[in-house]
C-alpha cells in the first residue's frame, strides 16, 4: 500500500502535469488563431494586389476604346467603342469585373478661370454657408492672383499667423489639393462626404474637389458628367439641374438640339453646357475579383488616372498627368 506521502507526490506530479497540458493547449490554441489571422491577412493582401492590376489592366483597355472610338463610326453617329457621351464603362474578365468612370475635366470647373460669382454659388450648392463660401471665395481669387515685389495679399497676415506658417502661392493653383490651404476651407467641405435628408437616410454630398479642375479650359462643362453642383454654378437653376441629372440617368445627352429644346441654353447658363470633353479626362476603376463559386468577391480596389489624349499623330497616343494609387469611390 502507497503511504500518504507517496500519494501527495503522485497527486503532484498529475496535478502538474494536467497544468502543464493545459498551458501548453493555451499556446497551441493561440498559435492556430495567430497562423490563421496571418493567412487570412496574407490572402486578402493578395487578393487586393490581383484587384489593383485587374483596375490598373481595366483603365488600360478603357484608354484603347478612347483612343479606338474615332475610327469606330456607325451610322448613328456613335462608335462601337467611344462615344462623346459615354460615361463608363463596364468590363468582364475571367479574374474579375471592373466599372471605369470617365470624367472629362471638362465636367468640372476650371478654379483657375472660373469667375467669382461662380466659385461662389459652387460652394452655396456644397452646403458651405453664405459667409463662408464668400470668405473661401476671396481667399480663393487672393490666392491666385499675381501681386507685385514686396506686395502682399488681404490673408497673408492669417498665414504668416499659423503654426507651420506660410506665403500664399499668389499664382495659379497646380493642384487642387491647394484649396485645403486657403482660408475658411474645411476637410469636409473638400473631400465631401454623407448627409441626411428629410427622411434620414444618408445621401452621399459631392466635395470641392469632385468640382474643379486645374486641367479645365474654364468654358463649357459636359451636360453628361458634371456635378449637380456645377451645373448650378453655371447657372442652371435648381428645377434646371433636377432636369438634366433625370433626362441623362434616363440616357445621356448626344446632340446639342436635346439641351436646346429643354431650355438648358437660355439665361446665365448660355453656352456653358456641351457634349463631351477635350482631350483630358479622369478615369476611375474599381475592381472586384471573381470567387471560386462564380461569385464576386466583397474586396474592391479602385484607383485612378488623369490623363491627355495626344491621338496617333505623335507616336504615344496618351499621356498620364497624374495617377492614383487608392481612390475612394462612394
Amino acid at each position: 500500500m502507497p503511504t500518504d506521502r507517496v500519494r501527495k507526490q503522485r497527486g503532484g506530479a498529475l496535478l502538474a502535469v494536467l497544468w502543464l497540458a493545459a498551458g501548453l493547449s493555451a499556446i497551441a490554441f493561440s498559435l492556430a488563431q495567430t497562423v490563421r489571422t496571418e493567412t487570412g491577412r496574407t490572402s486578402n493582401a493578395i487578393d487586393g494586389v490581383r484587384a489593383y492590376y485587374l483596375a490598373t489592366g481595366a483603365i488600360e483597355r478603357a484608354l484603347l476604346y478612347m483612343e479606338w472610338g474615332p475610327r469606330a463610326s456607325l451610322p448613328d453617329g456613335s462608335s462601337r467603342f467611344y462615344s462623346p457621351w459615354t460615361t463608363s464603362f463596364a468590363f468582364s474578365f475571367p479574374t474579375g469585373e471592373a466599372i471605369v468612370e470617365i470624367v472629362p475635366e471638362a465636367a468640372k470647373m476650371n478654379i483657375n478661370a472660373a469667375r467669382p460669382e461662380e466659385i461662389f454659388r459652387l460652394l452655396l450648392s456644397l452646403g458651405a454657408e453664405a459667409g463662408r463660401a464668400r470668405e473661401i471665395t476671396d481667399a480663393i481669387l487672393d490666392w491666385r492672383t499675381v501681386r507685385g515685389e514686396g506686395q502682399g495679399g488681404m490673408f497673408d497676415p492669417y498665414y504668416m499667423s499659423l503654426n507651420p506658417s506660410f506665403r500664399a502661392r499668389h499664382a495659379s493653383l497646380e493642384e487642387t489639393e491647394e484649396l485645403l490651404l486657403v482660408k475658411g476651407m474645411t476637410a469636409e467641405l473638400f473631400h465631401g462626404g454623407f448627409f441626411r435628408d428629410a427622411n434620414g437616410r444618408l445621401v452621399s454630398r459631392d466635395g470641392l474637389k469632385d468640382c474643379v479642375s486645374v486641367w479645365g479650359s474654364g468654358a463649357a462643362v459636359d451636360v453628361n458628367t458634371a456635378p449637380p453642383a456645377v451645373l448650378a454654378a453655371v447657372g442652371l437653376r435648381p428645377d434646371q439641374v433636377a432636369t438634366v441629372v433625370e433626362a441623362r440617368a434616363a440616357r445621356p445627352f448626344r446632340l446639342p438640339d436635346q439641351i436646346r429644346s429643354m431650355g438648358l441654353g437660355e439665361g446665365p447658363a448660355a453656352g456653358r453646357l456641351r457634349i463631351g470633353g477635350g482631350s483630358i479626362y479622369t478615369l476611375r476603376a474599381t475592381a472586384r475579383l471573381r470567387t471560386d463559386g462564380g461569385g464576386l468577391s466583397d474586396l474592391r480596389r479602385s484607383v485612378a488616372a488623369t490623363v491627355k489624349l495626344l491621338g496617333y499623330s505623335g507616336g504615344q497616343p496618351h499621356h498620364v498627368l497624374r495617377w492614383q494609387e487608392n481612390v475612394w469611390v462612394r
